[in-house]
């Protein structure tokens, strides 16, 4: 969602910065000034109220009377420590001690500005206004450090949480008891703080232990699921047979009512309609609550999606992709037409991908309390700033009396973007005037998944007499979570007839030049109707990326051209793929680098076993205005008496730009390159009667550890704005492995997970 990306940045980047003495610490942060109220009367306000109510602000980080440094964490820990990453960016900035850091992760005040964690934004959208908030205040330090050693700033060096000029020191804390820290900054001063070169980090990039670790190690950590308030009930979910339009014709609890700490059955009604015929069991502990939900009795009048199957979405995107008239316009590049009208001759290939689940290790959850006029929901989140809305309109109340207290995620995946668990919680809790905390069994957690939608994508390729490629259509249909959830955030077709989802559209718009490109994205509404679609791990780029990679070696073959040379043959970053600052310097040039390492680490083109082979495929995820270059390598071995694909080794060679901690991105590109391999060759799930039918682990079945893979992974060096990295690496790896399946048995695989 590369718009919403920029936007979130912009919006920030318009507000005043503020610096100022906040009762025994300096709290740096953005602050919207309220009209009438000059800068000054800002800090007297700070100053007095420690710290502001003439200001809603996004507080970053704080700096306490001991020197000791609090980051403010407004963005959701999954386990890729991003907190750490943050809290790096800051302390370099800043020239703290990394001994005296630790950070927080805070809750849905509006004081912390828009919330979400997902799309892989969390450091690309941070990374500059958190390096310019910590040369700020090492601004600040310096000039308020040096005055108490009586010395020119000019002259101060700001290192591990001291200030040092003409051989003496005063340390952060000294400076804040001390020093005269009260000052602010007009945004132009901001923009124009003078940020460290890359040469001159001394964290940045370099190896940290994650500020987290100690927590999850030693059982520490709060999830969720952990969170316990006195006098609370448990609730267990009645979930009805299909997402919309059913409707709860009777409850018959009579068998439950014998079972021990049963208390009610509730049937809900949700003004905001995101819970449709739906009922919780109330009892005094979840035990209790499990077994009377399997004793309660709901007839339910099914919705009218309730006969659908996935063969029923597969062959509504068949038929949406082949009619020309669907959809709109996402890339119009030249003229598709007179290409083919032209054509020696033409290509078509039509991949599919099932539907797939999220299955997070912590199961869907939330607690909510109502006291003091204040709806409290803790659970953990991705995206508070989006379900505050929605929960406001269940609830019948303002936004600003819910806040949402953020916990570890046990997993998110996309899936906790969507706060919808929050919704039955906060129903019950309101009703019967007590805490309610509910959670979903495993079959129910599947059931009420925001999965990733089945797809279809057609891919139509016309060459000239020389076997060159003249253009490219290409057309997709699926579920778009964006419509369903966040709609604001769908940019305008650019043949001006509609809106399209980025999440279903990214990917296609790849970086390869070609003189006529057309993509046509389009929304299955038979998918939209029968459920919810929702964001998975690399959203749109994860499946579609899986077309045009592999379509990318079916052309390279009837070009009889290598797979590899024919990519980079249109990788020239000539036009639209020359890239511009800061976010895609270098263009198409930084991907063909990324895609020569890989081939050159794979020792690509060498000779191996029979049934053996290496594939190839290329990525520039997440979004195009935040594009991570990959290139990679997979070698699959194929038993030709059982079809049994295993995959034995995996290279990819990654240009993100900067790495912040290189050990948490490192984590990042491990578990989403595996989970790509999941996703190629194990995960899938089947609709029928209007539900997911694979609920479970026994049947829903992701990689397991006997068959991971060799991993390689490289980070390639860069000192450029750091981009996504948490989901890209997934990317590549499905098209890669079906490439390299080709290639050892001649048999080409268009549909996912790859069954031979």
């Amino acid at each position: 969602m590369a718009m919403r990306a920029k936007d979130l940045q912009g919006n920030i980047t318009r507000r005043s910065f503020l610096a100022t003495s906040a009762g025994a610490g300096l709290v740096m942060g953005l602050g919207v000034v309220l009209p009438g109220c000059s800068r000054e009367e800002a800090v007297e306000e700070m100053a007095i109220d420690g710290a502001s109510l003439s200001f809603s602000p996004s507080v970053w980080f704080e700096v306490d009377g001991n020197g000791k440094v609090l980051v403010n964490i407004a963005k959701a820990e999954m386990g890729q420590h991003v907190g750490t990453a943050l809290a790096r960016v800051v302390a370099d900035e800043l020239g703290a001690n990394w001994d005296d850091v630790s950070i927080d992760h805070v809750d849905s005040d509006p004081k912390w500005g828009y919330m979400v964690t997902g799309g892989s934004w969390s450091v690309f959208t941070t990374f500059t206004m958190l390096s310019q908030a910590g040369a700020a205040g090492r601004t600040i330090l310096r000039d308020a450090g040096a005055a108490l050693l009586g010395a020119n700033a000019e002259d101060a060096i700001v290192e591990n949480g001291m200030v040092s000029a003409g051989g003496e020191s005063v340390s952060f804390a000294d400076i804040v008891r001390k020093g005269d820290i009260s000052r602010t900054f007009t945004e132009e001063e901001l923009g124009a703080m003078p940020v460290k070169p890359a040469a001159e980090r001394t964290m940045i990039g370099k190896p940290a232990r994650a500020l987290d670790v100690e927590a999850k190690s030693g059982g520490g950590a709060v999830y969720g699921l952990d969170v316990e308030l006195d006098g609370m009930v448990f609730a267990h979910p009645l979930i009805p047979p299909t997402r919309y339009g059913s409707t709860i014709r009777s409850i018959d609890d009579t068998a439950a009512k014998d079972i021990r700490g049963y208390i009610q059955t509730l049937a809900l009604e949700d003004p905001s309609e995101v819970l449709q015929g739906w009922a919780v069991v109330i009892a005094e502990d979840y035990p209790a609550a499990m077994r009377a939900a399997a004793a309660v009795v709901v007839d339910w009048e099914a919705g009218p999606t309730a006969d659908v199957n996935e063969a029923d979405l597969i062959e509504e995107g068949n038929r949406l992709v082949s009619d020309k008239s669907s959809g709109v316009l996402a890339v119009d590049d030249g003229d598709v037409a007179a290409a083919r009208e032209s054509a020696a001759s033409m290509h078509s290939a039509t991949y599919t991908t099932s539907t797939a689940l999220h299955f997070t290790l912590e199961p869907a959850n939330a607690l909510v309390e109502f006291r003091d006029g204040k709806c409290h929901i803790h659970s953990g989140n991705q995206w508070q700033s989006l379900i505050l809305p929605t929960l406001a309109t269940a609830l019948q109340m303002e936004e600003t009396d819910i806040v949402i207290h953020q916990y570890y995620l046990g997993g998110g995946f996309g899936r906790r973007l969507w706060g919808d668990p929050m919704i039955p919680a906060a129903l019950a809790a309101k009703e019967l005037g007590k805490p309610v905390k509910i959670v979903f069994q495993r079959a129910d957690d599947s059931r009420f998944d925001c999965c990733r939608s089945a797809s279809v994508a057609q891919l139509d390729a016309s060459f000239d007499a020389d076997g060159n490629v003249t253009g490219i259509e290409h057309a997709m249909a699926a579920g778009w979570p964006t419509l369903a959830m966040a709609p604001g955030f769908m940019p305008d077709a650019v043949d001006g007839n509609g809106k399209y989802d980025p999440f279903a559209t990214s990917g296609s718009d790849h970086w390869y030049t070609l003189a006529n490109h057309r993509v046509r994205s389009i929304n299955n509404d038979l998918a939209q109707r029968t459920f919810l679609p929702g964001w998975l791990r690399a959203v749109g780029t994860g499946w579609i990326t899986w077309g045009v990679e592999s379509f990318m070696d079916e052309l390279a073959l009837i070009s009889g051209k290598d797979p590899i040379e024919f990519r980079l043959a249109m990788l020239d970053a000539s036009g639209k793929n020359a890239g511009s600052a800061p976010n895609s310097v270098g263009g198409a040039k930084r991907l063909a680098a990324a895609i020569e390492d890989v081939r050159d680490r794979s020792g690509w083109g060498r000779v191996l076993p029979e049934n053996e082979a290496l594939g190839f495929a290329a990525c520039c995820g997440q979004e195009r205005n935040m594009p991570t270059w990959i290139g990679c390598v997979a070698h699959v071995a194929v038993d030709p008496e059982t079809d049994k694909v295993t995959v034995k080794k995996i290279w990819q060679s990654i240009d993100c730009g900067t790495v912040v901690h290189p050990e948490g991105a490192m984590a990042q590109a491990e578990g989403a390159t595996l989970w790509g391999v999941s996703l190629a060759l194990h995960e899938g799930a089947n609709f029928a009667n209007g539900e997911v039918a694979e609920r479970n682990l026994d049947a829903y079945t992701p990689l397991r550890m006997a068959d991971v893979p060799e991993l390689d992974l490289k980070f390639m060096e860069s000192t450029e704005h750091p981009t996504g990295l948490g989901e890209p690496p997934l990317i590549a790896v499905q098209p890669a492995i079906g490439n390299a399946i080709f290639a050892a048995t001649g048999k080409r695989v268009r549909d996912l997970p790859i069954k031979l």
